[in-house]
């Protein structure tokens, strides 16, 4: 469902409409890979009536280890979501990693995104709210729902009040990440949307092989869950073949299997609206 940068300021947590998406693949990994990618999801979320923003980060600048993919430029990459967004006429979201970062990616993006590791940096939250794009800041994977206020606070403090907040779990010992559903109306209480991302949330950190692992059978599982509490927005990166993908393959969805998750979402929606 096309929707336009005036529509996404307007997404509300109190909205009873259908819950928003943002999907892609985890990195611009070349120049052809994006394309037809947001294009088959934009496909299957017209269909749908889904809210789309097509997701890819520009550069991957949190890698365990040195000889990690990163990226192919950022301002190649930067310019393949521009053309992806006025080519299929939808909305794009990428992270940014500094505040040096923020404005560069507002020319490019209508959603700037604050990775979870770097929610608390006031820097960023500052150059990323004055540029007067949607923010969407992560969840810490080390805070509660009820300490993201603070990050709102500083983005509120530049006049933006384009704002969503992402649950995307919590440390739980060396290498896994559970999801505290209380965050979701917790965080919708400081008056802003809430996505969940259902693909990070099933990472396992701090392997020993410096790669990331994952748990993606449980993809449907989180996603589910998150409806039923009644989140606003999920989050997921997707691959047709996560098994060779360049960042975060360990859990990402196989995009084969995408429309039947989103249609199973869209049915337990229409449910829950009931109550």
């Amino acid at each position: 469902m096309k929707f336009n940068f005036e529509q996404l300021t307007k997404i509300k947590h109190t909205d009873s409409n259908n819950f928003f998406l943002l999907a892609g693949p985890c990195v611009i990994e070349d120049e052809t890979m994006a394309y037809p990618i947001a294009e088959q999801i934009l496909e299957i979320t017209n269909r749908l009536k889904i809210p789309f923003i097509f997701k890819a980060s520009y550069k991957k600048a949190n890698r365990s280890r040195m000889d990690s993919f990163s990226g192919i430029g950022d301002e190649k990459a930067l310019k393949i979501l521009k053309d992806i967004s006025e080519k299929l006429d939808i909305p794009v979201v990428t992270d940014i990693h500094s505040a040096g970062e923020a404005k560069m990616a507002a020319d490019y993006a209508d959603v700037l995104q604050i990775p979870a590791f770097l929610c608390r940096q006031t820097e960023l939250l500052l150059a990323a709210g004055e540029t007067g794009k949607v923010i969407n800041i992560k969840k810490g994977q080390f805070i509660s729902g009820e300490a993201m206020r603070f990050a709102v606070e500083k983005v509120q403090y530049t006049g933006n009040n384009n704002i969503w907040l992402t649950e995307r779990g919590n440390m739980f010992g060396y290498g896994d990440l559970v999801v505290d559903y209380r965050n979701i109306p917790t965080m919708q209480s400081i008056g802003f949307p809430v996505v969940l991302d259902i693909t990070h949330s099933l990472q396992q950190p701090n392997q020993s092989s410096g790669v990331t692992g994952g748990n993606p059978k449980l993809i449907e599982t989180m996603g589910r869950a998150g409806i039923a509490a009644g989140v606003d927005g999920i989050f997921l990166e997707t691959h047709p073949q996560p098994s060779i993908a360049k960042s975060d393959g360990a859990n990402m969805l196989p995009l084969a299997q995408l429309e039947k998750l989103l249609e199973h979402l869209v049915e337990i929606r229409k449910v829950v609206q009931k109550f």
